[in-house]
């Protein structure tokens, strides 16, 4: 195999990488196209040896060695797709046994053989998750919902008051006849929690029945898990350890929503098992997720010094470039490599939707700064319901605008990729996250970094944490009435420092009209804080 180089301005060039680079399968009717990236065949033979390195490791992480060595943790969503490469028995039935449990219930749902207290059908969900618990079910529920099929479904990722009163006031008329879903694995992340005993309380106060309503998504034996467990709630399902949020989307995380919705749950695993086996080739140029992942490297320089802008030209896959920066970003983006050495790795990831961005920020990434690569996603199969009217088709248009403004950024100099569905569905969905799911992988391990932690997340929630304890001194400190300026206050918690007082006095504050300031909000030092 050889091909030339990338040269913008040659057309016939041009044609023959995208001869030799294209990789299709007959199965999935799914085209990958590499050739306008500047990837050369130097640089596939040079990767050759680092790939054949990572093939191995992905094998014995998919063997169940620990890859996860921080938190001494199996990885084992490729195991969702395929419970026979669990390894062991035990595993393989849970995996089994909870499809099997999440179709029933899904099914027993629709038909109306599980109601309400009300007796009433279920007509929403209401579902309460963060990260890739919000993420995957919200992407699988705008890709595959079809009007007049399935439950409603409403979502809660947020605990920023107005969103929850907002979201909950959306359910109101419906309140009797939704299913409330709560999703946390460890069944102590804060978020989740107050938007459940938020969801709760709402229901509870029109006279509702949680027990009857409340389904959880937890590990076994999680506080989520005993309080489910002891409360008779309708439903739980269990969220291995060895699954990470963010490659969740193929365990119950994401085959309830696509249960509930009436969708083909069985091909959306079997299209991620597909595309798993593609991705297992150790030929790299017949591997779709290494000529993905080598693509990164060459135009990140192995650095990430390039963007990933993802450009889907179909409406139901517009948030899909928000759930790959979870992928993406959380797995990739990190400070330290295996050995502790600092390397600030990572790739980011924004985008939007076709052919809306070409009048939007196209025109930077046609004329401006050359920071970034464009991953197209394209469906050549338009719908049978819009017909062609004064001579104009809407898919034909939509096409041409994709093919125009890939000509466009490849005249500018400017890379891309392109990934090609024949038509869209439960099991092209499923390859295309298993697709990008594997691509992390192994580019983490080009990269020699642990795409399986996220030591920044675990600091956020550290340092959040923290302020929320300096907030609970601090009002136990205010209960006295005593005036005090925020130089008194941060004395009086040590562990705190004045900003941190500060940003909380002014919030609380805001809200709570239980106390007084005197002196001036732009002049810190000036004020005094008291309890009325």
């Amino acid at each position: 195999m050889s091909f030339p180089d990338f040269n913008s301005s040659n057309p016939d060039a041009l044609w023959e990488r995208f001869q030799e680079l294209l990789w299709f399968d007959d199965k999935l009717e799914m085209w990958l196209d590499i050739s306008r990236t500047k990837i050369s065949y130097q640089d596939l033979t040079s990767l050759e040896a680092p790939f054949q390195k990572a093939f191995q490791a992905i094998e014995k992480l998919e063997s169940g060695e620990v890859a996860n060595l921080d938190e001494n943790r199996l990885v084992g969503h490729y195991w969702l797709r395929n419970s026979q490469l669990a390894p062991s028995n035990e595993i393989t039935e849970l995996i089994e046994n909870e499809i099997e449990s999440v179709q029933n219930f899904g099914q027993q749902i629709l038909k109306g053989k599980i109601v309400s207290s009300s007796g009433a059908k279920f007509t929403d969900v209401f579902w309460i998750g963060i990260g890739g618990s919000g993420l995957g079910p919200l992407l699988l529920i705008e890709a595959l919902k079809q009007d007049f099929l399935g439950l409603s479904f409403h979502f809660l990722d947020n605990v920023d008051p107005v969103g929850i009163h907002q979201k909950l006031q959306s359910i109101k008329a419906t309140l009797d006849t939704t299913l409330f879903v709560t999703v946390s694995k460890s069944g102590g992340t804060p978020e989740p929690l107050i938007g459940m005993e938020q969801a709760r309380h709402f229901l509870e106060s029109f006279g509702g029945n949680w027990q009857s309503q409340a389904v959880a998504i937890t590990m076994k034996n999680s506080p989520l898990d005993s309080q489910a467990k002891s409360e008779s709630w309708l439903k739980i399902f269990d969220m291995p350890d060895w699954v990470g949020g963010r490659t969740s989307i193929t365990s119950v995380v994401g085959l309830l929503p696509i249960s509930l919705l009436g969708k083909d749950l069985q091909g959306f695993l079997r299209g991620a098992l597909l595309m798993d086996k593609s991705t297992r080739n150790t030929d790299l140029v017949a591997n779709p997720a290494a000529l993905l992942a080598a693509s990164w490297w060459v135009c990140g320089d192995g650095k990430g010094k390039r963007d990933m802008v993802v450009l889907p030209y179909r409406d139901r896959l517009e948030v899909f470039s928000r759930y790959l920066q979870q992928l993406v970003m959380e797995s990739l983006g990190k400070k330290l490599d295996r050995d502790g050495n600092s390397v600030f790795q990572g790739l980011s990831v924004f985008g939007n939707k076709g052919s809306t961005d070409q009048h939007a920020y196209v025109q930077q990434l046609r004329d401006g700064l050359d920071n970034f690569f464009v991953t197209f996603i394209e469906e050549l199969q338009d719908s049978k319901e819009i017909k062609t009217l004064n001579g104009r088709n809407p898919g034909d248009y939509l096409s041409g605008f994709y093919q125009g403004t890939r000509a466009a950024l490849t005249q500018a100099d400017k890379q891309s990729i392109t990934i090609t569905l024949m038509k869209f569905d439960e099991i092209r969905l499923g390859a295309l996250i298993a697709l990008f799911e594997r691509a992390v992988s192994l580019y983490a391990e080009l990269i020699n970094i642990n795409a399986y932690h996220q030591p920044g997340v675990e600091a956020g929630k550290k340092a959040a944490t923290n302020v929320l304890l300096c907030q609970e001194s601090l009002i136990a400190l205010l209960d006295d009435n005593e005036p005090r300026s925020i130089r008194q206050l941060q004395a009086l918690i040590p562990e705190s420092n004045f900003e941190t007082i500060y940003l909380i006095i002014r919030h609380k504050l805001a809200n709570d009209f239980n106390y007084s300031m005197n002196g001036s909000w732009g002049d810190p030092d000036s004020l005094l804080i008291r309890k009325l």
